[in-house]
């Protein structure tokens, strides 16, 4: 029997979302990223600013993948709560 190592990804590690609205002349990105660093915590890199142009960047550092996952998630549901949508979903 095949024995698979692995894992399917159930959660995401990698958002990409933008908010444009040109009545206010707002066009933004926001991405957020879940990564390995040298000690093996997991950090949550989130990178913002107006499209076109280079945005931010900030690194939570958390105790394991899990954390970091769940953070991540927390901050996409209050960014579409402020009119971000994700990257894939307006695209198709």
């Amino acid at each position: 029997m095949y024995h698979s190592s692995i894992q399917l990804d159930v959660f995401p590690t990698d958002v990409q979302m933008r908010r444009i609205d040109p009545a206010r002349n707002m066009r933004r990105f926001y991405r957020l990223s879940v990564q390995r660093d040298l000690f093996g915590r997991a950090s949550l890199v989130r990178e913002w600013g107006r499209i076109g142009f280079q945005g931010q960047m900030m690194v939570e550092t958390h105790p394991d993948e899990g954390k970091a996952i769940t953070a991540l998630m927390k901050l996409a549901a209050v960014k579409k709560r402020r009119g971000y949508v994700d990257l894939q979903r307006s695209l198709i």
